[in-house]
């Protein structure tokens, strides 16, 4: 699929904008428009005008036809007095491929190493976004250059030729990447927040994916984007799930209630509150490339994927098994942090060691999401601090359909890495656990887990836990009464 010269321009206009780190106020004043004018165009809910193209060009100091010769083309037309002093962005390729290639047929991956794939995050209204190189982790084959390539053609080629990739500051802080879209629909809606945040969570997938594909200039790793998906990881129907076991608890002390029901005991419960449960979970071991298969009980620390395991026996019955509420006996595909849980509870003889049976596993990498994941606590904060609701409910909005739509959904068509949702998912039901294992080594009475983010205990608390709406804090959302007049 050939992208438009209008979908061209604005990829161009971001990456401008990055280079000389000048926000949409700063261009829009330059070329007579207003900032909402040039957001809208930016976002594809107006058009370019050839006006706008011939002041977009003046602006940067270059002739319109190389403004519109694509973004690597016209970077290269960018005076160099233009360019910001902070950080070189000579390492990211901006060019887009004239024809996007075809998703992948879902095939089982095998140990040969998968080509390298590109794709280009589009600019959306206030979030300049950078085009991610798709390589499946840092090793593989070297492809031969083809003689005396036209210098666009240079950078596509280039992105199949595996490389270490060079480190680059981003073109901002990425909190300000967030801050500026609000400030952007707060300017479009007049005023009104009801508007400003109907309007930013329906851009909340774009924004987000443009603020990762932000987050990973200058990274370590290039991470494949979209991986050939192994068979294990395919839905068994159309509106069906694939077979892995994500270990979502639903958990309640059974002796415990047993003995309330029978009026034996009074107990003062209180039901706590995770906060960001998934953002939170943002921080975790991923693949970084396409996923190989192996078998054998033996587990590599520096890898990450699912696992088909024996779980073992739990035996600590006055708290939950990081296994969830799954009851059926017998092996299960289970992801990296449910892995690791089991493993460490072994440890702590809290159950017997799970036994791996086979794994598709890839090189793993715990920082891939970090930065991203750090601006979004950022503005989060600051946004409960200010009673900045707009901005809290954009920002939930952000983290949580970033893991919703990450494995196959029409609502992003960016990325498909179902072994990333399942894997931060069940990230988010390891440190519920976490936090029960906590309580209950501090002495509280574990009396209920369940859902992603709800813990009931009994006892003293916040002793344990610091209350508040931090991502390391709780909540008490509910306290009642076990036994008596029940």
């Amino acid at each position: 699929m050939t992208m438009s010269t209008e979908e061209t321009l604005r990829l161009t206009v971001a990456a401008l904008m990055q280079l000389t780190r000048q926000r949409q106020p700063d261009v829009a004043a330059a070329i007579g428009l207003t900032q909402p004018q040039l957001s809208r165009r930016q976002s594809g809910k107006s058009a370019w005008t050839l006006t706008d193209c011939d002041r977009l060009a003046a602006h940067w100091g270059m002739p319109t036809l190389d403004l519109l010769a694509g973004p690597t083309h016209a970077a290269g037309c960018l005076p160099a007095a233009r360019r910001s002093s902070v950080g070189a962005q000579t390492a990211m390729r901006l060019e887009t491929p004239a024809t996007a290639p075809s998703a992948p047929r879902r095939a089982a991956p095998t140990a040969t190493p998968a080509p390298a794939e590109t794709a280009a995050t589009p600019a959306s209204a206030g979030i300049a976004a950078a085009p991610v190189s798709a390589e499946a982790a840092p090793a593989a084959s070297s492809a031969p250059a083809a003689p005396a390539p036209a210098p666009a053609a240079a950078a596509v080629a280039s992105s199949a030729v595996p490389r270490t990739p060079r480190r680059a500051a981003p073109a901002g802080p990425l909190p300000d990447l967030i801050r500026d879209r609000v400030v952007a629909a707060l300017t479009e809606a007049g005023g009104d927040a009801d508007v400003a945040q109907a309007a930013l969570i329906k851009r909340a997938v774009p924004d987000v994916m443009a603020l990762f594909a932000a987050s990973r200039v200058g990274g370590r790793y290039e991470h494949s984007e979209f991986p050939p998906t192994a068979d294990i990881l395919q839905k068994r129907s159309q509106k069906g799930a694939d077979a892995i076991w994500e270990g979502r608890p639903k958990w309640r002390s059974a002796d415990l209630h047993r003995a309330a029901r029978a009026g034996h005991i009074t107990v003062d419960v209180t039901a706590l509150d995770m906060n960001a449960a998934y953002l939170a979970a943002l921080k975790t071991w991923l693949p970084i490339g396409k996923l190989t298969h192996s078998e054998g009980d033996h587990h590599d620390p520096k890898r990450s994927g699912v696992h088909l395991v024996d779980p073992g026996e739990w035996l600590t019955p006055d708290l939950p098994s990081p296994l969830g509420s799954r009851q059926e006996p017998g092996p299960l595909w289970i992801t990296e942090p449910t892995l690791r849980a089991l493993i460490r509870c072994a440890e702590m003889n809290l159950c017997t060691p799970p036994k791996i049976l086979e794994s598709w596993t890839s090189g793993a990498s715990e920082g891939l999401l970090e930065k991203m994941r750090r601006a979004l606590v950022t503005v989060r904060d600051e946004a409960i601090a200010n009673n900045d609701e707009v901005t809290t409910e954009y920002v939930k909005s952000m983290y949580s359909k970033f893991v919703s739509t990450i494995g196959e959904s029409a609502a992003n068509r960016e990325i498909r890495r179902p072994d990333w949702m399942h894997i931060i998912r069940s990230q988010a039901f390891v440190n519920l656990w976490l936090k029960a294992h906590k309580a209950h080594k501090a002495g509280l009475t574990v009396v209920q887990m369940s859902g992603t983010d709800e813990l009931h205990v009994s006892g003293n608390w916040q002793s344990v836990f610091p209350e508040g709406r931090g991502l390391s804090q709780v909540k008490a959302k509910n306290i009642y009464t076990l036994g008596g007049d029940e």
